[in-house]
């Protein structure tokens, strides 16, 4: 359960335009075949529950009744995203069991990071894939799948594979950089020195989208990172904070304050790969807004208050993490969940609760938070010229 420590970022997949003159143009839903996910914690589907260790109950328990390979206690955007497309949801391309890759695959681990991190990082719960291993593997992917597809004969052989045509059809999606920013608060960096680390990150995650571009990727849709100072994990050690150190719903304003730079750069960028890779279409979208609007208005929006902790024991300088034991006042005490989930905006201090995730899937599907900015009628909709 390390992993459920981690800071993880959204970088996910509303609905697709694509760009022909600098308009969105928009076409039928049923051609987005599949989707191809990267990230980390906050899209993984069971990635790094396959490669290391699973999810412990009550993870899953809302939902899959339980653990399902997901830090939550249910559904993650993606899979709100894959519901939508009518698509199933993704399997983990590093789960060996039950895997169907027909419409897509999922390459995103908890704790990844865009910039590989030392050793000492990964033993503080960091993974070890980060996204240029991550779109590595989807290359291996994409060339052994699309053997076995043309080597086998029988139709009931391929039915878990990637069609080979689907590849430049599918919808690409990020999910990932909040880790990345986290290193640099774990490491004690001033902010000036990670006012200088971000472009590099940020140029890193710019590398992985062109690199998936040469492999055929057309439809790109990229999450910036949320709020990481209205995390509970960041407020709950907080005493007697100085004038200034909290913003005015309660967040850390200096951690906030370093992911809405990086969110300046990473549209900038995206911005500039349009003009560089003109066959693609590359949809921003701002979660920062989204996650944030659902901290500032909790209430409004039935959950309780914003900082309340559905499952493990964070409190007087105890942390016992979901699903896990630990000692209170000298007696073992299991972190379990609350009692009603759908009620917390957080689910383990870290990651979002389902209820959470299906309400912030729900507001970045209505496209006012996207660049380009896409109608509710042009959802999920793509050019027929890139098909």
């Amino acid at each position: 359960m390390e992993f459920l420590r981690v800071l993880t970022v959204g970088i996910l997949v509303s609905w697709v335009p694509s760009m022909v003159g600098g308009e969105v143009m928009a076409s039928h839903l049923g051609h987005i075949p599949a989707i191809y996910n990267f990230g980390d914690s906050n899209s993984d589907t069971g990635g790094i529950a396959a490669a290391f260790y699973p999810m412990a109950a009550p993870c899953g328990e809302t939902f899959f009744g339980k653990p399902a390979g997901r830090g939550c206690d249910g559904r993650l955007i993606i899979d709100f995203i894959a519901e939508h497309m009518k698509l199933p949801y993704l399997s983990a391309y590093l789960n060996s069991i039950g895997t169907n890759f027909r419409h897509g695959a999922n390459f995103a681990t908890g704790g990844a990071t865009i910039r590989r991190q030392n050793e000492s990082w990964f033993l503080n719960g960091a993974s070890p894939f980060s996204l240029d291993i991550q779109t590595e593997q989807f290359h291996q992917f994409k060339e052994r799948t699309t053997d076995l597809y043309n080597q086998a004969k029988k139709r009931s052989k391929r039915s878990n594979l990637p069609r080979p045509k689907d590849f430049s059809k599918a919808l690409y999606t990020f999910d990932i950089g909040q880790n990345d920013i986290a290193a640099c608060f774990r490491n004690n960096m001033s902010d000036e020195q990670m006012r200088v680390a971000i472009p590099d990150i940020v140029d890193k995650f710019a590398a992985a989208v062109k690199f998936l571009y040469t492999e055929g990727a057309r439809v790109f849709w990229v999450h910036n990172t949320g709020p990481i100072g209205c995390l509970p994990v960041a407020i709950v050690g907080v005493r007697n904070p100085k004038p200034g150190y909290l913003d005015e719903q309660g967040c850390v304003k200096g951690q906030n304050d370093i992911a809405m730079d990086f969110n300046r750069l990473l549209k900038d960028k995206m911005i500039q790969l349009r003009t560089k890779l003109p066959e693609a279409a590359i949809t921003y979208v701002d979660i920062y807004a989204a996650k944030y609007g659902l901290i500032s208005n909790a209430k409004n929006q039935g959950f309780d208050e914003a900082f309340k902790i559905c499952c493990g024991i964070h409190e007087n300088d105890i942390s016992i993490w979901c699903g896990n034991k630990g000692l209170r006042n000298g007696t073992e005490v299991f972190g379990g969940s609350c009692a009603k989930p759908s009620t917390s905006i957080s689910w383990d201090g870290v990651h979002y609760s389902e209820a959470a995730n299906r309400w912030v899937a729900n507001q970045i599907l209505k496209g006012w938070l996207s660049n380009p900015h896409v109608t509710n009628t042009q959802a999920f909709h793509k050019h027929r010229d890139l098909l």
